[in-house]
């Protein structure tokens, strides 16, 4: 098939690829002429595991071209895949659809008729219905669809060739017909496809990514109550997580989620919610935000007693920038934040990350960026573990002791092995697991 995939940031790269790898014809778009040339020569925009050799695979073989024009998209197909982004508004919890409405009323002048236009974008619930509305006087005869990413950061390019499901909420069979056929080789390996309304498309994407930022700061709550009561919210974790009605992921006490999605998206939701009158049925999603956020003011508040209860003047060394590990996204990273807290405590904070020092620098150049991890723990008085990438825990603790000041470790992810690390001469403090060294109040 020919289709367009309009906007290449992170979702658009990884489905345009994707969708060239398993033989269709597309064409990228996007209004950044810079992010353009690079991509047409085959180099990614974004770090994420396979897409740089996914990519020069599949520009060199013909079937992917990038352009900056829609008219150029238009002529070329009559299927459009949406993914630009829905940040959140600066004036409240709101999605931002400006960049969704641009598109379409970029397109809508050169839509051929009959063409079909598939949101991927993550959408307030009613925002395929408008559209339709919107596209009936200016473009008649195009369909709109809609048809969720659920993508995770780090496999992004594994999920959108073996996704767990497939999500399509159409309006007509026609638009169903040519999904199915975008998506035949994930349908024949047995992909479960949930053919449905537009409506009940948006719902499942902010439905998912609310009930798993539920989970996650459920556990982070947990942890609250362990260090308060003296117990190991790992232990609690891993016994409630085999119950299968509950299960496993998404139940580790740490820091707290951050990146592009969840936090925006369960504000949208909410926002959205109170827009149709049903905000009262998800108002705990209020209370799951501020949890979350709650787990960077308690790492900052953590590493300023360790500090003897004043950071200034003190060297920090803080392993990980991304918001999680296999990512080089900093965009609502709980990471950066805890780092710029204590910067602006007066500390001095040194930052390593294996893939994100670049996209750190951008956002917060007034933090120290360390290149590897002995010369981000140099002379340290502290080391926080914020971002749980695997380097870290191939990290040797007996010879990182002999650099740093004071051999004192707050593992913030929970995510490093306690004992290797004692053994070592470290005091190790984690949250939800007060009787590692001592409590880590």
């Amino acid at each position: 098939m020919r289709m367009t995939v309009i906007g290449t940031g992170y979702v658009g790269t990884v489905h345009a690829a994707c969708m060239a790898d398993i033989g269709h014809q597309v064409l990228g778009l996007d209004i950044d002429a810079e992010r353009i040339a690079a991509l047409s020569a085959g180099r990614a925009p974004l770090h994420e595991d396979g897409l740089d050799a996914l990519l020069a695979r599949t520009v060199a073989s013909g079937r992917l071209r990038f352009s900056t024009s829609l008219a150029e998209g238009a002529a070329f197909a009559g299927t459009h895949f949406v993914c630009v982004g829905t940040p959140q508004r600066p004036d409240g919890g709101a999605a931002d659809l400006s960049q969704v409405d641009a598109v379409v009323d970029g397109l809508a002048p050169h839509l051929r008729p009959g063409s079909l236009l598939v949101g991927k974008s993550t959408v307030p619930v009613g925002t395929a219905a408008r559209l339709a509305g919107r596209l009936a006087a200016a473009a008649p005869g195009t369909e709109v669809a809609w048809n969720p990413e659920f993508l995770r950061e780090g496999s992004a390019v594994l999920d959108t060739m073996r996704p767990e499901r497939l999500v399509v909420g159409v309006t007509s069979a026609r638009a169903e017909a040519v999904l199915r056929e975008v998506y035949a080789p994930m349908i024949r390996a047995g992909v479960p496809f949930f053919g449905t309304d537009p409506a009940t498309a948006e719902l499942v994407k902010v439905a998912s990514n609310a009930f798993l930022a539920t989970k996650i700061s459920f556990i982070n709550a947990m942890a609250e109550v362990c260090d308060a009561a003296g117990a190991d919210a790992t232990v609690l974790a891993g016994a409630i997580g085999a119950d299968p009605r509950i299960g496993p992921r998404f139940l580790a006490p740490g820091l707290g989620f951050g990146g592009s999605c969840f936090p925006k998206d369960i504000r949208a939701f909410a926002a959205r919610a109170e827009e149709i009158g049903a905000g009262e049925a998800v108002a705990f999603l209020h209370e799951v935000d501020r949890i979350n956020t709650r787990q960077r003011r308690r790492t900052v508040d953590r590493a300023r007693l360790l500090l003897g209860g004043s950071s200034a003047g003190r060297r920090v060394a803080v392993l990980g920038a991304a918001f999680k590990p296999g990512s080089d996204d900093v965009r609502d990273s709980p990471a950066l934040a805890v780092a710029a807290a204590l910067r602006a405590q007066g500390a001095e904070v040194r930052v390593h990350d294996p893939e994100a020092l670049d996209n750190a620098r951008a956002v917060r150049p007034e933090l120290t960026y360390a290149l590897d991890v002995d010369k981000a723990c140099e002379g340290a008085d502290l080391v926080l573990h914020l971002t749980d990438w695997p380097e870290y825990r191939s990290v040797d603790p007996a010879a990182l002791a002999s650099l740093v000041r004071s051999p004192v470790l707050l593992d913030a992810r929970n995510g490093l092995d306690p004992a290797l690390w004692t053994a070592a001469g470290w005091t190790v403090h984690a949250p939800g697991r007060p009787g590692l060294s001592g409590g880590a109040s």
